[in-house]
C-alpha cells in the first residue's frame, strides 16, 4: 500500500511537471505572444491538475506538493515518516518530468534556468498563491466539493492574478530550475519562493483550522 501511494505520488507530480514544464515549450514555439503562451500554459496546467488529482486522489491523496504533504502532516492525517516519503517522491518525479518535457521536445536534458523570478512582488506572490492553493483545498474538503475542479480552477485563476504566475509547490519550483524554457526559474530564487510557499501554507492551514470547524 505504501509503495503504490509513493509511486501515484512520484508519478502524478512528474506528469503535472511535464504538463507545466512542455506546454510552456509548446507554446513558446507556436507564438511570440507571450500572453497567448501563458494562457496555452494555463489551460494545459489546470487540465492536467484535474485529470491528475481525480485518479490518484483514491490512492495517495494526490498532494503532488510538499506544502499540501506539510500541511495534512501537521493535520495528523499523515505521518510523518510517510510524508517525508511523499516529499521524496514529489521532488524526484518532479525533476523525471522536467527531463521528459526536455527529452520530447529533443532539448538538451540537463539545464539550469536563468530566469530570474526574485523580488518583493514575487515573494509576496508565492505566499499568496500557495495560501489560496491550501484554503481551496481545505475548503473544497469540508464543502464536500470536487477537489480536483475547485485546485484545477484555482491555479488557473492564479496564473493571472499572482505576480508569479503561481508556482505555489516547492517540488514543482526545484524542477522548473532545471528547464532554460518558458517556465524556468534560477536555482538561486528557489529559497525565498520556498520559504514564501512555507509561509502561505501555514498560515492558510492555521485559518482553515479556526474557519472550517465542523459545526455544533
Amino acid at each position: 500500500m505504501t509503495a503504490r501511494r509513493l509511486v501515484a505520488e512520484a508519478l502524478g507530480t512528474g506528469l503535472l511537471v511535464t504538463a507545466v514544464v512542455g506546454s510552456g515549450i509548446m507554446a513558446d514555439r507556436l507564438t511570440a505572444d507571450v500572453a497567448l503562451a501563458l494562457l496555452a500554459n494555463t489551460i494545459a496546467t489546470a487540465a492536467a491538475l484535474l485529470v491528475l488529482i481525480t485518479i490518484f486522489a483514491p490512492v495517495s491523496g494526490a498532494h503532488f506538493n510538499p506544502a499540501v504533504t506539510l500541511v495534512f502532516a501537521v493535520r495528523r492525517e499523515v505521518a510523518p515518516i510517510l510524508a517525508l516519503g511523499f516529499v521524496a517522491a514529489q521532488i524526484t518525479g518532479g525533476v523525471a518530468g522536467t527531463l521528459l518535457a526536455h527529452a520530447m521536445f529533443d532539448l538538451p536534458i540537463w539545464q539550469l534556468s536563468t530566469t530570474p523570478r526574485s523580488g518583493t512582488g514575487q515573494w509576496i506572490a508565492e505566499g499568496v498563491a500557495t495560501f489560496g492553493l491550501v484554503l481551496t483545498i481545505l475548503g473544497a474538503i469540508h464543502a464536500r466539493a470536487n477537489v480536483a475542479l475547485m485546485v484545477a480552477a484555482y491555479i488557473a485563476a492564479a496564473y493571472w492574478f499572482t505576480a508569479s504566475t503561481s508556482f505555489a509547490n516547492p517540488a514543482v519550483s526545484l524542477a522548473r530550475a532545471f528547464t532554460e524554457t518558458f517556465a524556468g526559474i534560477r536555482p538561486v530564487d528557489l529559497p525565498a519562493f520556498w520559504l514564501a510557499q512555507i509561509a502561505g501554507a501555514s498560515v492558510a492551514a492555521a485559518l482553515a483550522g479556526w474557519l472550517f470547524r465542523p459545526a455544533k
